[in-house]
Order: C-alpha cells, then sequence, then structure tokens
C-alpha cells in the first residue's frame, strides 16, 4: 500500500486525555520514527496538541471515537486544516492481546499512514 501522509498522528482518547503518537515516514536510510506523548483533555491542552502537531509538520491525524471524548480534540484540530479520520472503535482495534493506550496510538498513527479521509 502506498502512504497517504508521510507525517501523520494517531491518537488514543479517553476520559481524562489521550495517548498521540506521531508518525514520521523513514527513507531508506532512516527507519519510521515514532514519538508518542500524553495530553490532557482540557482546552488548553488540546490547543497545545494542535500547535504541536502544526510544529511536526503533521497532515493527516486519525482518532478514535469513543463516546464523547473525541469531540473536543475533533473540534480543535479541525479548525487546523489537518485531515482528519474519525473512526468508529471496532473498525480500527489493534492485534487482540495487545491492549495499551500506547499500543493503540501507534496503531492509529499506522492506519492514518495509509488512509485517506473517506476511510473510518
Amino acid at each position: 500500500m502506498d502512504v497517504v501522509h508521510a507525517r501523520c498522528a494517531g491518537i488514543d482518547i479517553a476520559k481524562k486525555g489521550a495517548k498521540v503518537c506521531v508518525r514520521v515516514q523513514g527513507s531508506r536510510r532512516h527507519k519510521t520514527r515514532y514519538e508518542v506523548t500524553d495530553w490532557g483533555s482540557m482546552t488548553d491542552d488540546i490547543l497545545g496538541l494542535r500547535q504541536y502537531l502544526i510544529d511536526e509538520q503533521v497532515t493527516g491525524v486519525l482518532m478514535e471515537s469513543t463516546g464523547d471524548y473525541w469531540k473536543p480534540f475533533y473540534y480543535v484540530l479541525e479548525d487546523a486544516g489537518f485531515d482528519l479520520i474519525l473512526a468508529n472503535a471496532r473498525h480500527v482495534k489493534n492485534i487482540p492481546g495487545r491492549k495499551s493506550d500506547v499500543n493503540d496510538a501507534t496503531w492509529l498513527a499506522d492506519l492514518c499512514a495509509l488512509s485517506s479521509p473517506g476511510f473510518g
């Protein structure tokens, strides 16, 4: 499959915040780079996340639609012009038995790299 977003992010959202994995596509000489960070769910935290993603030159963001917790993240990031993908959690499940927020965020970033906005 072709990479759609060379710089993208996966966001695993919970009640108190989010794990965010930024994925930067590698080249033949360099491996793909992953950086996982924690963010709170307050407005200032989400605004900080938006600026972080802008600074990292992220173009695509994929997040799970968990309850209503995704809404503040979506609305703030939507204004920044990212290609946002809101995916049903059932459709983007990771491999069973390897559940962790870090693994989920990394999996979402990998899916985002290969996905266009019509996915989800």
